[in-house]
């Protein structure tokens, strides 16, 4: 690997609304490991405190209210950003990141999005469906590092309800063993229990 590539190439994602530039979803990233000593350093973002990320985000909605492109460069970082109804999503990176992996990145939210709500994506239907934009944007970055820029498939990891009861056909002989044996315990506790009152 050259010294200066990592892994890292997301240092945020946000949702702001565009009337008051209000956040609905924030979430910085910074690299999980120290710089080595002697090599190229690790690019991390100035925005520690609450304070420096607020003003770092009015600067931002302010800059790109009245754009029309999808990408600009902002106090040394390549933001991305798409326009919704009344939010804008914005995907911040590195000034020496790769843009064209920021796009999709900032495409794959848009279009999640789009797919999970099957409506427009607006800020009163992310405020109430919180939970699967928090899962979404966790499928696509983890810890900085894009996993995935297929909107199916966060859609398909997002919306899949939790499977009941396991296929016996699949299950191998060890895992069948231990689940008869907890099936065992809970019929003898149940039938402890309803001895004992």
């Amino acid at each position: 690997m050259s010294p200066g590539m990592t892994l890292f190439a997301v240092q945020a994602i946000l949702i702001l609304g565009t009337e008051d530039g209000a956040r609905i979803f924030a979430k910085y990233f910074s690299p999980p490991h120290a710089a080595p000593t002697g090599g190229a350093s690790i690019p991390t973002h100035p925005y520690t405190d609450l304070k420096a990320q607020k003003a770092f985000e009015k600067g931002l909605i302010d800059k790109t209210a009245k754009q029309t492109g999808d990408i600009i460069l902002y106090d040394n970082r390549i933001v991305l950003y798409k326009m919704e109804s009344d939010v804008m999503l914005y995907v911040v990176g590195a000034a020496d990141e790769n843009e064209i992996l920021l796009y999709n990145t900032v495409l794959a939210l848009r279009d999640s999005l789009h797919l999970l709500f099957k409506q427009s994506v607006d800020k009163r239907t992310i405020i109430e469906n919180y939970d699967l934009v928090s899962l979404a944007i966790d499928e696509i970055v983890d810890d900085g590092i894009i996993l995935e820029t297929d909107p199916t498939i966060i859609v398909q990891r997002v919306s899949r309800a939790p499977t009941q009861d396991l296929p016996v056909g699949r299950i191998d002989f060890s895992e069948q063993g231990v689940n008869n044996l907890a099936q065992l315990g809970k019929s003898k506790l149940s039938d402890w229990l309803r001895q004992g009152l």
